[in-house]
Formats: structure tokens, C-alpha cells, sequence
């Protein structure tokens, strides 16, 4: 059957003289912000592809509502402006608001220690506060990661909150002391829908429904806290399989750090409600966008569920989402009282992209395009100096820096571009990578300063290259208590493998002494008992550090038996 078009709802323009009816042929004007828009989404407006839909809002009113592509491929039903997605961790925010609705209400106070709630959480010797839970400032470990170590990643299991509590109730250790860094974990935002319910009395989602989506006229958005569950006019999420497409969706029940099923056009009711005080007024708004601030002092870009940053030279308000093949992005420019919300159903879509490229167009001559970085030029051979294997002295990650095409490169391709003799851009972004170096002109030590003002340290580091009698130290069995898992490390005849229960099976790339990367599972560090003789494992996997496993005794030989 022929692929229906794009459809349109254009509510009220408020940048023109009149209301448009959305059944009258919009004026001129208003037919090239569409075409503008619709050249945006364009690729996704070709029979047998899911797509997206858009929502723009100007001072609380919404001004352009279009959907692209299908909802499900299997019976041709096109997404349209109503149609119902998953938000991803753009969901964190209203987990957010309702905490700090009950702090309003006196029932909870974000400096309290999260073991007031939930005893479940270990004790760690210092406290947690449910501010860093909503700051991700806390340390804890990110619960769905772990569960992946032990091979069954989320989409895999059905996963609840009572897994999640099972899962921190494990771990030994944290991440960092609270407080003193920033790092996205998505347990945080569940075990605060978690306090939620303790503390209110009821279910989250009956109270996120009672004290904010009622209110906000927020009719078309739920939890999915029972993935079973029929939602009327939900789109199916998928991702690309080659040529054709597979069905990618959340069969899990945890939310909280995501799972809010929604429209974009409740989302843009959502941002009105908060920018309008429609609940805890204008101090509401207020503390919502209180950015967290680390033990060091440093002000950090996360709010409460939400990034205060900026985009081409004017303030953003935003959050990006992605679970299973949604993926989502809803972004408020304060300064132009302009609200973009994307929701798609392409697992590839970039949605951050998508905004963004809708925001050029209802911003237009109000963006300030990126200043042109100083033009330095270094020799070859300064750019060879640099070069080499760099670890993270925090994480024990690496950095592998290379000349390709006479440019400094990170592994993968992406270019350093010098700005000084030290200095150099990360790729197109703000970040840089800085040398110190020492009286030879060699690197002592670099740091990656991140656009959010961290400094992340590096320290140089020699290659690896283990022989067959290095390489046999490190095999054996090795369990954690913590992942509930349990990984078989061997020396075969193409280099190390590690294997886990049932089929999985990772070759380890040697990175530095005792380090090894095993691609698409993360960062490998055996660990040496006093003795020197290698004791056990700890994995480095992004959102959780030092994950411990202890090596399994070897059994020993049994003896002969003389039995003359």
C-alpha cells in the first residue's frame, strides 16, 4: 500500500498576526517553517521506516506538531502527532519533580541519607543524599550495567525494582566518594521512584499522575511500570538489521530513569507546566534547575533530570532518551521562549541532531555560530611526540593517541586539532586534550578537560605485548559476588580469551601491563596478590568501576596411590 504523507497539526503560530485553524491551509509564512521542518525529517518520510514526530511550542503555545515515517511496520500504521512513545531518561525529570514535590510537602528532605528510605542500599561509611541520587553525584554503581557483566543486559530479562535493590544490595563498593564526581547512573533515579512510593504511600505512577500529569493536562502519558500492558496508539520501537528493520522493545518493568510513555505534545505541556509554575510555582522551576555542585566545589551541567547548558550561543534546558529503539530529546531555549520536543521510534535517529536542526529553524538569526578555533600549525614531528598510550589514572581507561593523514587522532578516528603547542580540540566539541611535558619535549602527564569544566587525568603508559608464558598466569575461573557471575580466562593459540556462561566469548587486545581491552564488554585489569601471582579480575565498564572478581583456587593434582 502507497506510504501515507507526513501528517500536520499546526495548533496556533504565535510568531504570526492570526490562529491557524487546524483544519484551514496554513498562511505562507507558516508553510515554510513546515517545509523546513518537514526537509529535517525527510529521511524518514519513505515507505516501510518508523520515524518521529516533532512538537515546537513558543511562550507555552504550541506552534507545530508533524510526525514522520510508521509506527508499526507490520500493519503500515503511520505515527502521527499523537501517537504514544517511550521518553528514555528524558523521563528523569518528572521523577525529579516529584521528588521535590514531596520535599515540598515536608516529607523528605534532599539532604537526607538515601538509607532513611532504603535501608536496602549498603552502608558505604559515608552518607548518600537523595540530592546526589538526583545529581548523579552519588556513586553507586549503575545496576543495569552490572547485570550486563553477568550477561543479561537490559532487554534481555524482565528486570524490576526488586532486581534493582538486589543488585546495589550486593555491591561492596562505590564508584567515588559521594559528591566528588559526576557520572550518569540510572539506579539513582530508581531507587528514587522508589522513595516515592515509600514515602507518599501510593504507586508512582498514581502519584506522578495525581500531582503532575493532571494538572499539566498531561492526558496521553503513563508509566511503563507493567511492560504487558496495552497502551492505545503506542508506536513499536525498532532498529536497523541490515536492510530491514527488527523490532527493538523495553520488556522490562523498572522506570523512574525512563520508561514514561508519552506524546509530544504532552511533553510540551509538561515544559509549560514547569516554566508557568502550574505546580510549586516559579521556586518550583527554581529548584528544578539547581545544577549540583561537587565536594571541590565545581558546579556541574546536571540539574534535577535536567542539562543547563547551551547550544550555538544561547542558554538550553534539555535532556536526550534512549531505551531499546525509542529515543527522544526535549530541549527549552529560555531566552526565546521556545520549547522543542522530539520522540522517535528509529533506533538510529539521532534525535539531539533532529532538535537541534528544528531549533536552527525557529531561532533563525538568534544563534551565534561557534567561534573559529586559533589556527596552529606543529611539525610533524612535534605531533609524533605526543603520541602514545595515555591511562586514566581514575579508571585505569585508555586513551591511544596516533598520527594518521599528518593529524593527531584518538583511536576511532576522531581528530585532535592543536590549539596551542599543548592544546588540542577533541573533534568539534569544546573538550580538549592537554600535554605537560617534560625537559625532552616528551609527554610527563595530559589531562582531558570536558565541557563541563572537569579535568580528567592521564598519565603515560607503555604498551603490553605478554608473551605465551605471560599470557598463561592469567588463566583460570574467576567469580563475583557482586555480578553473580562467573568468567573462564584462558591462553589459546591466537592470544587470551575470556568466556562466560552460556556462549559468550571475548578475545583480550593486551593494552599495559596487566590490562587488557576485551571489545564490546570493556576494560580487563588482573590484579596481583603479594606474592606477584595473579589473584584476581576487576572490569571497568563506563557507568561501574572496579567490578571484583577473586580467582578460584586451583585444585591440586591427586597423588598416586602405591596400592601393592
Amino acid at each position: 500500500m502507497p506510504f501515507p504523507p507526513p501528517r500536520v497539526l499546526l495548533l496556533a503560530v504565535s510568531l504570526l498576526p492570526a490562529l491557524v485553524g487546524a483544519w484551514e491551509a496554513p498562511p505562507v509564512a507558516a508553510r515554510g517553517l513546515v517545509a523546513r521542518v518537514d526537509t529535517v525529517f525527510a529521511r524518514f518520510a519513505t515507505p516501510g521506516s518508523p520515524g518521529c514526530a516533532v512538537g515546537v511550542s513558543r511562550d507555552g503555545t504550541p506552534v507545530l506538531e508533524r510526525a514522520y515515517g510508521q509506527a508499526n511496520l507490520e500493519h503500515d500504521l503511520a505515527n502521527t502527532p499523537g501517537t504514544v512513545f517511550e521518553a528514555g531518561s528524558v523521563s528523569k525529570q518528572v521523577t525529579a519533580a516529584a521528588v521535590l514535590l514531596l520535599a515540598r510537602d515536608g516529607k523528605l528532605s534532599l539532604e537526607d541519607s538515601v538509607r532513611r528510605h532504603v535501608p536496602e542500599v549498603p552502608d558505604y561509611g559515608v552518607p548518600i543524599t537523595l540530592r546526589q541520587l538526583m545529581n548523579h553525584t552519588s556513586g553507586l554503581r549503575d545496576w543495569g550495567t552490572v547485570v550486563e557483566a553477568a550477561g543479561w543486559p537490559r532487554g534481555s530479562r524482565i528486570h524490576t525494582h526488586a532486581h534493582v535493590l538486589d543488585v546495589v544490595s550486593r555491591q561492596k563498593s562505590l564508584n567515588f566518594p559521594p559528591g566528588t564526581e559526576f557520572l550518569y547512573s540510572n539506579t539513582g533515579y530508581n531507587l528514587l521512584a522508589i522513595i516515592v512510593e515509600r514515602v507518599s504511600g501510593q504507586s508512582f505512577a498514581d502519584f506522578t499522575k495525581q500531582r503532575l500529569f493532571v494538572p499539566f493536562g498531561m492526558l496521553h502519558t503513563e508509566w511503563r511500570d507493567d511492560f504487558t500492558r496495552v497502551v492505545k496508539g503506542r508506536a513499536t520501537a525498532y532498529a536497523p538489521d541490515g536492510r530491514r528493520f527488527r523490532s527493538e522493545m523495553p520488556f522490562e518493568n523498572v522506570h523512574g530513569n525512563g520508561g514514561l510513555l508519552t506524546t509530544v505534545g504532552d511533553l510540551l505541556r509538561w515544559d509549560d507546566g514547569l516554566v508557568h509554575g502550574r505546580v510549586g510555582g516559579a521556586a518550583f522551576l527554581q529548584e528544578m534547575q539547581r545544577q549540583g555542585q561537587l565536594t571541590g566545589g565545581r558546579r556541574i551541567e546536571y540539574a534535577a533530570g535536567l542539562f543547563m547548558t547551551s547550544y550555538k550561543g544561547v542558554p538550553e534546558v534539555s535532556h536526550s532518551g534512549a531505551t531499546a529503539g525509542y529515543r527522544a530529546f526535549l530541549a527549552r531555549y529560555p531566552r526565546q521562549q521556545v520549547t522543542v520536543a522530539v520522540l522517535c521510534n528509529h533506533a538510529e535517529a539521532g534525535p539531539v541532531q533532529l532538535a537541534h536542526e528544528v531549533a536552527d529553524v525557529f531561532l533563525s538569526g538568534q544563534l551565534s555560530p561557534p567561534p573559529e578555533p586559533p589556527k596552529v600549525t606543529l611539525t610533524q614531528a612535534r605531533l609524533a611526540a605526543r603520541a602514545g598510550l595515555y591511562r586514566n589514572t581514575r579508571t585505569g581507561e585508555t586513551l591511544d593517541v596516533r598520527v594518521r593523514d599528518g593529524q593527531l587522532q584518538l583511536e576511532g578516528g576522531m581528530p585532535l586539532t592543536p590549539v596551542s603547542e599543548t592544546s588540542f580540540r577533541v573533534g568539534d566539541g569544546r573538550a580538549q586534550l592537554a600535554f605537560g611535558l617534560g625537559k625532552n619535549g616528551r609527554p610527563t602527564a595530559a589531562r582531558l578537560l570536558t565541557s563541563d569544566g572537569d579535568s580528567v587525568p592521564f598519565e603515560p603508559v607503555a604498551p603490553a605485548r605478554p608473551d605465551a608464558a605471560r599470557l598463561a598466569e592469567y588463566g583460570g575461573s574467576f567469580t563475583s559476588e557482586e555480578a553473580e557471575a562467573t568468567y573462564t580466562v584462558a591462553a589459546e593459540r591466537d592470544g587470551l580469551v575470556l568466556r562466560r556462561r552460556p556462549d559468550a566469548v571475548y578475545r583480550l587486545v593486551p593494552l599495559y601491563a596487566d590490562a587488557f581491552l576485551a571489545p564490546k564488554l570493556g576494560l580487563v585489569r588482573f590484579t596481583r596478590n603479594s606474592e606477584g601471582r595473579v589473584s584476581g579480575l576487576s572490569l571497568g565498564l563506563g557507568r561501574v568501576r572496579d567490578l571484583r572478581f577473586v580467582r578460584e583456587p586451583v585444585a591440586p593434582m591427586p597423588m598416586a596411590v602405591d596400592q601393592k
